[in-house]
């Protein structure tokens, strides 16, 4: 049981095979799919203002150009986040992260993701802490989960707000070759997460045994979905929310 539920479908960005990726409208989809948790990305603008957005830079996904970090949030806000995915979603807004928070408080639980480019050396001031400081502020400490491939996020999350869950995002290259469950207790994580092709029955078994639950990126098609559920996952990112609710359904 992770957060009172038998198993976490997980929206990845929201669902965003039908909408654009992290935006309201995607959100508020994802929620209206009966998806138990929305996963969202995170950086911060020039001004230092946690938004929610993916790639380092706005060319692929607004009508802006370079990278988001250069920008500040009144010039994100006028940018057009909808119309790349389709025109029936023109005029969607790159949204704040405290936005995004104000809306699920209460409606549907949070996977933070914090962009490994938007963490620096500093701390004190860094994206780890504004994070925590907004669940803080809005009471959710019980309905997010904070997670980074940067495994100093990890630590840092932990510093600032020890009840907040947090989730180690497998790389291979930083693990050396590290049990998963070794992994995630050196850098006192609660959840693992990991890609489809980095996990088996043996190391399933390992963080089993070590209660330590599993959440599985990104998958769309029920084969997958069913053989991660078989090997005891506690969850999986979809950007097709629906779909794995109703194989959830019909187990």
């Amino acid at each position: 049981m992770v957060f009172g539920r038998k198993f976490l479908v997980i929206a990845h960005r929201g669902a965003s095979f039908d909408a654009p990726e992290n935006t309201m409208a995607a959100f508020h989809l994802a929620h209206r799919l009966q998806a138990d948790m929305i996963e969202l990305d995170v950086q911060l603008s020039s001004d230092g203002i946690p938004v929610v957005f993916h790639d380092s830079k706005l060319d692929k996904k607004t009508n802006g150009t370079g990278r988001i970090s250069n920008y500040s949030l009144e010039e994100l806000k006028m940018l057009d986040a909808g119309s790349w995915f389709s025109d029936a979603f023109a005029g969607e807004r790159i949204p704040r992260l405290a936005e995004v928070l104000n809306w699920a408080k209460d409606k549907i639980l949070v996977n933070i993701e914090i962009k490994p480019e938007a963490v620096s050396d500093d701390a004190k001031d860094g994206i780890e802490k504004k994070t925590t400081v907004l669940v803080k502020d809005f009471g959710m400490e019980n309905e997010v989960i904070i997670s980074g491939f940067d495994y100093r996020t990890i630590r840092r999350v932990k510093e600032f707000m020890p009840a907040v869950h947090t989730g180690l995002l497998y790389h291979r290259e930083v693990s050396k070759g590290s049990d998963y469950d070794k992994l995630v207790q050196q850098n006192k994580a609660d959840f693992f997460h990991c890609s489809w092709r980095e996990i088996g029955e043996r190391q399933a078994k390992l963080l089993n045994n070590a209660n330590v639950p599993f959440l599985i990126y990104t998958l769309n098609s029920t084969k997958l979905m069913k053989k991660m559920i078989r090997i005891g996952a506690s969850g999986i990112f979809t950007d097709k929310p629906g779909l794995l609710r109703r194989l959830i359904n019909n187990e």
